[in-house]
């Protein structure tokens, strides 16, 4: 399985200049007037996990195969894209296609760059997003809720689908996203969201973009942007996607020694790809062998059948063990010959819940 996130904002905040960063090539044209992108971008970019090169270094494989994230770079969205503006039912539509959303916001002032709204206002711009991904949801939820009086006249067991549906509708007409809905966690919610995969359900990972100056004490911008996500239930970073860019052709050695010259630790790109994971409950396990040293996204919680599964179905129907190393343990031992030698080797059956970072071996029947 792989994480699939939706670039989204205004035009010309710096969506496509972020996705050049993330695929480290121009992928996507970038300009200065709204709606230079029309179709959507997409591509898979590595997961950063050094945990794997930390593996990689004992078992020394043929191979190094890190988990993926598909990123789309979708078109910037105006105020009326839910009834059509800009071509905002297209752009909808593509985010109703991704698993989370990385919100990109401008948060520097530069009088050479356009705005769309003619001044920089985070909390303005993102209202103006939230608000069109909230009507398009109305517009999706009072269709279905058409359908559903239908089938209700005929079907008592439609009845709770239709409470719930309407309870929504109210929820989202008062501008609050589904994901605040209090009734998220009943059959009938899940039921009806798997049909009509509204978009202001998915988790959001609000991106404050700023200039090269912004990257140390936030500033009144950023600030804002941290306090709305925090309110709202979602995750929120700081980027310069210029400097992300800048940095897209540099080596991983070259990359540390220019974030640590700017007193950063970690590059916004690796920020907001770990709080995707964090937003969607994902974790890794990993396999390593001399042909491949491999991590395998799971969700938190997953046992241990269901996560061979991501390997090959055949695992989980024909599932006999698991046999399991910690990371650290692994790490420590020098490689499985030494954890088994420690007795840091476990065995563990079907009820096994994966721990992240678990280095795992499967055994079944074909």
């Amino acid at each position: 399985m792989a994480l699939s996130i939706g670039i989204v904002g205004l035009p010309n905040v710096g969506k496509s200049t972020l996705f050049n960063a993330l695929t480290k090539d121009q992928n996507a044209v970038a300009a200065n007037y709204p709606f230079c992108t029309i179709e959507p971008n997409k591509a898979i970019v590595a997961v950063p996990d050094r945990r794997l090169e930390q593996l990689s270094d004992i078992v020394n494989p043929q191979r190094i195969q890190h988990a993926i994230v598909e990123f789309t770079d979708i078109a910037g969205l105006v105020k009326g894209a839910s009834k059509g503006e800009g071509l905002g039912n297209q752009f909808l539509s593509h985010i109703r296609e991704t698993s989370a959303i990385v919100h990109v916001v401008r948060c520097f002032e530069d009088d050479a760059v356009v705005h769309v709204e003619g001044s920089v206002d985070p909390l303005r711009d993102m209202d103006v997003i939230n608000t069109e991904l909230i009507l398009a949801d109305i517009q999706t939820l009072e269709n279905r809720i058409l359908r559903l009086d239908k089938q209700a006249k005929g079907d008592r067991r439609v009845q709770p689908l239709l409470d719930t549906a309407g309870r929504l509708l109210d929820h989202l007409n008062t501008g609050a996203p589904a994901n605040l809905f209090e009734g998220r966690e009943s059959e009938a919610f899940t039921e009806l969201t798997k049909e009509t995969r509204l978009i202001s359900l998915k988790p959001v990972i609000y991106a404050a973009n700023v200039d090269e100056k912004g990257l140390g004490k936030d500033n009144e911008h950023v600030s804002a942007v941290r306090k709305f996500a925090k309110d709202n239930n979602a995750e929120a970073v700081k980027i310069c996607a210029k400097i992300e860019e800048e940095m897209a052709g540099l080596s991983d050695e070259e990359r540390h020694e220019f974030l640590d010259s700017l007193g950063q630790s970690e590059s916004g790109l690796d920020l907001i790809i770990r709080h995707g994971y964090h937003a969607l409950g994902l974790i890794s396990y990993f396999t390593a062998g001399v042909k491949e040293v491999r991590a395998w996204t799971i969700e938190c919680g997953w046992k241990a059948p269901k996560a061979a599964a991501v390997i090959h179905d055949d695992f989980e129907r024909g599932f006999i063990r698991a046999e399991v190393m910690a990371f650290d343990d692994f790490i420590e031992a020098r490689g499985e010959a030494g954890a088994r030698s420690a007795g840091k080797l476990r065995t563990e059956g079907r009820e096994y819940v994966v721990s992240n970072g678990d280095v795992m071996h499967f055994l079944f029947n074909v």
